[in-house]
């Protein structure tokens, strides 16, 4: 049971979550870049962009970069999950990662070191090699951004704008790690683990894809569970009610963990997704054949709004209509 819970006190501490908030500029921005092409299948609100390639199959394309104070906290961490955030891009969208390159700004030999270090160890780890980039050798700043190449069939691809009314939402996280010892909201599940059981782990959501298990899907990211639940909400144009004693956890109470940041809390392996009610024990079955638990914890509905629920009480997170979370669409339209 989780102890203490106040759904008012996690919705807030969701709002307020810098990982979230920092989110908000995106709609702005978009509204500047978006072009019509014919063989861009999906782009802005997936975690991935989805380029035709040829009648059966898509090329994935996608880019993230890594927060200034991790690399200023733990260059080689952040390295780390310069890679990790994009192979998560391309196993959420149920595709293959093909191979990366990198920019890498730096202000001395030191960090450049200890962050490619770091890519170098995600790289061999995931099986998916670093193949060129840029390098900045004498900024003022540190900052790493990586992009990366995937692929899939058109007809494996999971959206972010596909859930549907009465399908029921899943997390699936890796509860087997660490809060790391650089981040207080990253949980690190994947540096202890070996190349076959994290490569297994990616594999799910290509498994997933394959065999239409799932509606809809996002990695969790820096919002965390509930914000990334948000986000992928926001651009299907539906609401939810989840659970909190369904989300799955460690146990918080023996690593001294409140419950609103463990929820905010960035996973080394962790996926939401939304499934019909058939479909659910299959893919629980899934990810916990390969390490990962992953439980039903809440349903999709039409509201526009996301809410917590915690034994009686009901707290709305997020109005999505009225305060999206990317606010991409704040105009119409959809990402496809």
């Amino acid at each position: 049971m989780v102890k203490d819970c106040s759904t008012d006190t996690v919705a807030q501490a969701v709002r307020e979550y810098e990982g979230v908030t920092r989110k908000k500029v995106i709609g702005d921005m978009i509204r500047s870049l978006r072009m019509a092409n014919p063989d861009v299948v999906a782009s802005f609100g997936e975690d991935a962009a989805v380029i035709r390639h040829n009648a059966e199959d898509a090329l994935l394309l996608a880019a993230d970069g890594i927060w200034s104070k991790l690399m200023e906290a733990d260059p080689f961490w952040a390295g780390y999950c310069a890679v990790l955030v994009n192979v998560h891009d391309i196993a959420a969208m149920g595709g293959r990662p093909v191979a990366m390159v990198d920019i890498l700004s730096v202000t001395g030999d030191r960090i450049r070191d200890e962050v490619t270090r770091g890519m170098v160890a995600a790289s061999a780890q995931f099986g998916v090699p670093i193949v060129g980039g840029h390098l900045h050798p004498d900024t003022p700043y540190s900052v790493v951004d990586v992009a990366i190449l995937g692929t899939a069939s058109m007809d494996q691809l999971i959206f972010s704008d596909t859930a549907e009314e009465g399908d029921r939402v899943i997390a699936a996280i890796d509860l087997d790690g660490r809060v790391h010892p650089s981040c207080c909201f990253n949980w690190d599940s994947v540096t202890m683990k070996s190349a076959d059981v994290v490569r297994a782990q990616i594999r799910v959501m290509e498994d997933l894809g394959k065999e239409h298990l799932v509606t809809a899907g996002k990695d969790i990211s820096n919002p965390g569970v509930i914000g990334t639940l948000g986000m992928l909400l926001e651009v299907s144009g539906k609401g939810a009610v989840i659970d909190l004693e369904a989300i799955p956890r460690p146990d918080l109470f023996a690593i001294d963990l409140p419950f609103e940041q463990w929820v905010r809390m960035y996973p080394g392996m962790g996926f939401i997704l939304t499934a019909k009610e058939e479909n659910v024990e299959e893919v629980c079955r899934r990810f916990g054949d390969a390490g990962i638990t992953a439980a039903p914890i809440g349903e999709v509905n039409g509201s526009r709004r996301l809410a917590i629920r915690y034994l009686d009480r009901e707290t709305q997170v997020f109005d999505l209509d009225q305060n999206g979370i990317m606010r991409i669409f704040t105009e119409g339209g959809a990402c496809r």
